[in-house]
Order: structure tokens, then sequence, then C-alpha cells
């Protein structure tokens, strides 16, 4: 997996010796950057949701630029789509497996049906990320819907209201306006 290679990469580069040429953050400094909470982050790795690419030998997390990425992309899915964590990790799978299906059909020793593959399932993928959003965007036509009938309900009932009042203006008192007797 694309995690997988990512966090062995920095792990090595994280020893001893090792070249590190990426900047990587404590959980503080991860979540102040990010914008969201230290549990928020533990919970999203708990979830299964970020795989922080390295931890010291005492067993602290350390995130690289790509963690940050990856939780901005959650709040993203949040704030945005509106989406809670369970559809978010089905988006997030669903998005690692198209990043490795990028790669493995990029690579030359791919066979012509191997790729034809690839995108068959590439295009699966897509297809419920889509449905997924579909799903969202009824639900929020559907309470727009809602919120616009209620707003019709309000106006209308003060619409009334204005035109009793206005009513009674031309007239007298009893409603009949300019007749004598």
């Amino acid at each position: 997996m694309i995690g997988s290679a990512r966090q062995a990469a920095a792990q090595s580069a994280d020893t001893p010796g090792g070249d590190s040429r990426e900047h990587l953050l404590g959980i503080g400094a991860a979540a102040e950057k990010t914008g969201v909470s230290q549990r928020a982050l533990r919970y999203y790795q708990q979830l299964g949701l970020i795989t922080p690419c390295a931890s010291t030998p005492g067993g602290l997390r350390r995130y690289s630029e790509d963690d940050l990425a990856r939780v901005g992309r959650i709040r993203q899915l949040q704030q945005l789509l509106g989406l809670n964590l369970d559809e978010i990790a089905v988006v997030l799978r669903g998005e690692d497996r198209m990043a490795e299906i990028k790669l493995a059909y990029q690579d030359e020793g791919t066979s012509r049906d191997k790729r034809q593959a690839l995108l068959r399932e590439s295009l699966d993928l897509q297809l419920v990320l889509r449905a997924t959003v579909e799903a969202k965007r009824q639900g929020i036509e559907g309470f727009l819907a809602d919120l616009d009938a209620r707003i019709g309900k309000t106006q209308a009932y003060l619409d009334q209201m204005d035109a009793s009042v206005k009513a009674p203006e031309s007239g007298d008192a009893d409603g009949t306006a300019g007749s004598q007797s």
C-alpha cells in the first residue's frame, strides 16, 4: 500500500544516520498546523483515517506534510460535503486505491489486459464515490426544499398580517369606508 511504503521510507529517513530532508512534526505542532485537536489526530489514527509516517523510539507520533494534507482532506470532506467519519473512511480508501491503480497502470511492465482491469476497478471506485456525494446532494436538496416551504409559509403569514393591518386604515373602524347614514 502507498501509506505503508511512505511510512517505511519516512521511518528509515528518521533513523540515526538517515538523510531526512522532510521536516516531521510532533502531534502538538501537527494539530496546531491543521487546526484540529491532538485528540482528533489520535482518533483519526484509531479509525485508520491517518497513519503518522513515523514515530520516535519512545513511541511519539511524527507527521509529514503528506499526513497534514490528509488531515486537510478529512476536514474538507467533513465541512464541504458533510460526510461523517465512516463515509470519509470509504472515500479515503477509494482514493488510496485509485492512487495505487494509477501507479500500477503507469508501470511499463503492466500488460494491456491488466491495465483494462485496473481501469474497470478505478471506474467502479469512482462510481461509489459519486453515489456517496449524490446521496449527500439529495439530502441537502431535501433539506432546502423543506426550508423553502417553511419560508413560504412564514412569508404568507407575514403578508396576511400586513394585509389585515392595512385594511382598516382605508376605512372606519367598522370597515365601512365613507358610508354615512
